[in-house]
């Protein structure tokens, strides 16, 4: 297991959860306004935590955590990824998963054994821009449409999440990704934070008005959506 990053305790990762969360590296995406480009862009220089290390910690902390994220990077991408989860979930632990949905055979193998209790799907774009975002040669958006599909359809909690950037998304593509996402139960869209760790910093956010405006757009298809890292 590829462990680059653990956070003993949230109180943010895990929506209603005092919780750990375990960074996996590599991702199959290069998005431009990711904010872990060590974990995407040169993960093998990213000190490895030993497997051992992260279960001895989250044997311990039982009773004080109720759970652990799993993040990335793209988890999915691990080939041990549901070994490593089965370890901790025996120590009585809820799992959330983080993950960009292009693995849906993983997602779904995981979710129908019972070993994740919450998934937060990234939606980078509309499905006509998701190369932009995505940065992959011959992308095809068919794998993160089946995921979507998964959960909206599935009994699994869950949350759709867009960090949404003035240079890439404008009100009509918020109209797109709510016909694309409608019925879905849960949509987050996330202010965007500039900063060092950022793949290609430089993007701006918008106002926390300006998206309470893509909010009610977005009411018309989408029951519970809120914004997320705006002051």
């Amino acid at each position: 297991m590829q462990i680059h990053g653990f956070q003993k305790t949230t109180l943010l990762d895990y929506p209603g959860h005092v919780a750990a969360t375990i960074f996996f590296g590599g991702c199959n995406f290069c998005c431009p306004f990711c904010h872990n480009k060590d974990l995407v862009m040169a993960p093998n220089e990213v000190p490895v935590i030993p497997e051992e290390t992260v279960l001895s910690v989250l044997h311990k902390r039982r009773g004080i955590l109720d759970g652990v994220c799993i993040t990335g990077g793209e988890p999915t991408l691990q080939p041990d990824l549901k070994d490593f989860i089965k370890k901790v979930k025996d120590m009585g632990y809820l799992i959330k998963l983080d993950t960009n949905g292009f693995r849906p055979d993983i997602l779904k193998e995981l979710c129908r054994e019972g070993l994740i209790d919450y998934v937060a799907m990234d939606i980078k774009h509309t499905k006509e821009k998701y190369p932009i975002i995505a940065n992959v040669p011959h992308f095809s958006i068919t794998p993160i449409e089946e995921s979507v599909e998964f959960l909206k359809n599935g009994s699994i909690p869950y949350e759709f999440r867009t960090t949404v950037v003035r240079e890439f998304h404008k009100e009509e593509d918020f109209i797109e990704i709510g016909k694309w996402l409608d019925g879905a139960s849960r949509y987050f869209l996330q202010g965007y934070k500039d900063s060092e760790r950022v793949i290609s910093p430089g993007f701006h956010s918008y106002t926390k008005e300006e998206l309470e405006h893509f909010c009610y757009l977005l009411s018309k298809y989408v029951k519970n959506i809120e914004i997320r890292g705006v002051d």
